[in-house]
């Protein structure tokens, strides 16, 4: 008689993912394997104030925690122990059945089960690279640096017994935020089915960032060929959109007040999205908007690439790629793209979407 796997009997799940919003998304496909094998799980996201954001556009989740973790922190976080006992007490109380700490290759699942196992938490599963005790109760080894997150994410939830159904993104975006993006844009003289291009200059590293003067001059050219075009970001990236916009030589609209919905539902209205590797690739990829990503030389392609949507990936080859910095003392070689490429790759990925066929893009969605 076959034991009866603990894992597929949980009913009051932790999944922890403390990195920012884009490793959100792709923890997508991850969560609906566990939701379809198990429906009545009910899944609780443990994430950073900046990953949280992401949530309301995964149905599978049922309830976030958010938590700025010490061992995520760039040093920014006083000493401060207590705060971590909180964490555990946190945890404790919530009486969860099982954990599954996700992480990139980089990170470490050790610390997070550590607290996990303090609190109680019987079940801890987590892919990890070096000796971390019990800390574990499933531990998975072996995945090569270069495997794309999303499938890191499914190789995990497959080894405790989870059943995957297909590894693409998706986000689901209410129709309120469809419509309030149509009302924004019409604000700007930009009607529904008029073509449009959405420029997204931050990323959350300095290293990722296409500088602003060449955004600049991607804007000036793709206005004087005639396309409408947004910037988007942060207003505390207000100075690098103004940069931007003083580029072109004249105002251009900038969304920088979105939620997360309209966000994405702006990505899902836009023709081609122009933006470093970073949240809106991935939204792109969910949504299946044709994006030029400026993609640096932090990261391997192979590990953050979209795959189910139109992309033109622009970089220069370095022999310090990947580097995996947050910030670039030689200059972003890896980013010395000319914008007259940047906007010739906008229109290739214009003329693809064309022949595919705008219906077809929304069929994938």
């Amino acid at each position: 008689m076959n034991a009866i796997n603990p894992w597929l009997t949980v009913r009051n799940m932790l999944v922890m993912r403390l990195d920012n919003a884009g490793d959100v998304v792709m923890l997508g496909p991850a969560l609906r394997a566990i939701k379809n094998s198990s429906p009545a799980t009910q899944i609780t996201l443990l994430a950073s104030p900046a990953g949280s954001k992401a949530a309301p556009l995964l149905p599978w989740i049922d309830d976030v925690l958010v938590w700025r973790a010490l061992w995520q922190d760039l040093g920014q976080l006083p000493f401060d122990p207590e705060r971590e006992r909180a964490l555990i007490q946190l945890l404790a109380d919530r009486a969860f059945d099982a954990a599954v700490i996700f992480t990139s290759f980089s990170q470490t699942p050790h610390a997070s089960a550590y607290a996990c196992y303090l609190a109680g938490i019987p079940l801890r599963a987590g892919e990890s690279k070096e000796f971390g005790g019990g800390a574990l109760s499933t531990e998975l080894r072996g995945a090569p640096d270069a495997l794309h997150q999303v499938d890191r994410n499914l190789r995990l939830v497959e080894h405790v017994g989870f059943l995957t159904c297909d590894n693409a993104l998706k986000v689901v975006i209410p129709a309120a935020s469809k419509e309030a993006i149509a009302r924004r844009l019409l604000e700007h003289g930009i009607s529904p089915g008029q073509p449009l291009i959405v420029l997204h200059p931050g990323a959350s590293a300095q290293a990722r960032r296409y500088p602003a003067a060449s955004y600049g001059e991607v804007a000036g050219e793709l206005q004087r060929q005639g396309w409408p075009l947004v910037l988007t970001g942060s207003e505390r990236e207000r100075e690098t959109l103004d940069e931007v916009s003083l580029h072109t030589g004249m105002g251009l609209p900038v969304f920088t007040n979105l939620s997360i919905q309209e966000f994405a539902a702006l990505i899902t209205r836009a023709s081609v999205i122009v933006c470093g590797n970073t949240l809106p690739m991935h939204l792109a990829d969910a949504t299946r908007t044709p994006v030029v990503a400026l993609y640096s030389g932090t990261d391997l392609q192979s590990q953050w690439q979209p795959r189910s949507t139109p992309a033109r990936l622009l970089r220069r080859p370095t022999p310090c790629t990947p580097c995996y910095r947050f910030s670039c003392p030689i200059g972003l070689p890896c980013l010395d793209v000319p914008a007259p490429e940047v906007v010739a790759a906008v229109a290739e990925l214009s003329r693809r979407a064309s022949r595919i066929g705008r219906h077809t893009l929304e069929v994938l969605r």
